[in-house]
């Protein structure tokens, strides 16, 4: 389940309204090689611009992600901002913006969303920095203990896409929610999949751990299930650390600010850049397209 579509499954129980993804800053403690945030300067969103999109469209869920939000100056006002108008809330993080959060303060969330690529400490740690394992099992438990859900999150590359169904044991073993979201090359394709390691990845998946929900296009066409409704540029919005309003986390254009946001409310929805992140190019439209099946269904 990709992240946008996991934010749109998480607000469909919080009424109508999108599922808004906040990047507050971009960032980070860490420097990981696979992430899409962009490092050449720091940004960051304010309490108010965080009013704004508030006012702009009706917010049914939000989602705290892009870099550490604890990193932010502002992370606790917004947080109480948030919490106060009764927004659903949920945080992506290493674990460092969970570690900065009073006990009352991760109450807050609905969910916290840890991220953890390998089953084992020497290999997260070598991947991520040292120390990152111990964290992410702290904060895991701790939120656990005070009543919070908790999902492990895990990016399927071609570093680890044989060794994901330890992940989803280790997630299930502590109480933990497991989600895979497949690695989108928006800086590099250093760690982009091939055919047939997303295949055996998603194998290997499907048969060592329960599915309760499939929103990967290709693969919820192989198993047979009917495409999904809502998903980027439909049910949800990102903002940037920049500003920049977005129908996807992963999408290119950077050509809808905030203001147009505010002028045009849900009818973002409905704008040029919105509208092409749910239409094929005509460069694609013109292309041969063949059925190709796995040797093997999971």
């Amino acid at each position: 389940m990709s992240e946008s579509d996991r934010a749109e499954m998480m607000g469909k129980s919080s009424g109508n309204g999108f599922s808004v993804g906040l990047g507050l800053t971009n960032e980070c403690n860490l420097a990981c090689a696979h992430c899409y945030r962009d490092t050449g300067r720091i940004d960051r969103l304010s309490l108010d611009d965080v009013r704004r999109v508030c006012e702009s469209v009706p917010v049914r869920s939000v989602n705290l992600g892009t870099g550490e939000n604890g990193l932010h100056p502002e992370f606790h006002g917004i947080l109480e901002y948030l919490r106060d108008r009764g927004t659903t809330i949920a945080l992506t993080s290493n674990g460092y913006s969970a570690a900065v959060l009073s006990d009352d303060e991760v109450r807050t969330f609905a969910d916290l969303e840890f991220s953890l690529d390998f089953a084992t400490e020497r290999e997260q740690d070598s991947w991520r920095g040292a120390g990152n394992w111990r964290l992410v099992l702290d904060q895991m438990a701790r939120a656990l203990r005070l009543g919070v859900s908790v999902t492990i999150i895990a990016v399927m590359m071609r570093t680890n896409y044989d060794k994901l169904p330890e992940i989803g044991t280790l997630a299930a073993r502590h109480g933990a929610n497991f989600r895979v979201n497949v690695y989108q090359p928006v800086k590099t394709d250093a760690f982009s999949l091939d055919y047939e390691q997303f295949w055996a990845g998603f194998q290997r998946l499907l048969e060592s751990c329960p599915l309760a929900v499939c929103n990967e296009p290709i693969v919820r066409a192989i198993l047979g299930f009917e495409a999904v409704s809502g998903g980027c540029g439909k049910g949800t919005i990102r903002v940037t650390p920049k500003g920049d309003v977005l129908p996807c986390v992963y999408w290119p254009k950077r050509n809808v600010s905030l203001a147009e946001l505010e002028k045009m409310g849900a009818a973002i929805v409905d704008s040029p850049a919105f509208s092409r992140a749910g239409s094929r190019s005509a460069v694609l439209r013109g292309l041969p397209f063949r059925r190709v099946v796995p040797r093997r269904l999971p």
